[in-house]
């Protein structure tokens, strides 16, 4: 696994355990980098981190318009951090292609979720990329 695919499931880890505990991810984060109790943290995990927190209102509207039968709410915890991170990517990163922003989620859908669960993530963000050059000139 490369450095930047570590990074995005640490992104994913700090996401997903701020949203489990009502925390703001980049309060956890912020406690954690430098702390000598855990690994140290790549930049790119931060910056992942703090993309998805300035943007999360956006990224949440987009990700529950495309995302057919599921509330937000209703979606495994996993699954919305894991989406956030993609779509993130997806339209705010641009030295990300497409294809990897969602090839990226989609494995990080099957190492750390359910069996439905990477078939669901490339569905969305696959509807999203379809419109991914409008949505970015509106950003």
């Amino acid at each position: 696994m490369g450095a930047r695919s570590k990074a995005r499931k640490r992104a994913v880890d700090v996401l997903y355990e701020g949203d489990l505990r009502g925390i703001d991810a980049v309060t956890l984060l912020a406690e954690r980098v430098g702390s000598p109790d855990v690994p140290p943290i790549n930049d790119y995990t931060v910056s992942l981190v703090e993309g998805v927190t300035a943007h999360r209102a956006r990224i949440d509207d987009l990700i529950s318009e495309h995302a057919e039968g599921w509330t937000l709410q209703r979606m495994p915890g996993v699954d919305r951090a894991v989406l956030r991170v993609g779509l993130y990517e997806l339209l705010w990163a641009s030295d990300v292609p497409d294809a990897v922003a969602i090839d990226e989620a989609v494995e990080l859908a099957k190492q750390l979720s359910t069996d439905d669960s990477p078939r669901f993530v490339n569905g969305v963000l696959g509807r999203i990329a379809v419109i991914a050059d409008q949505l970015r000139a509106v950003l």
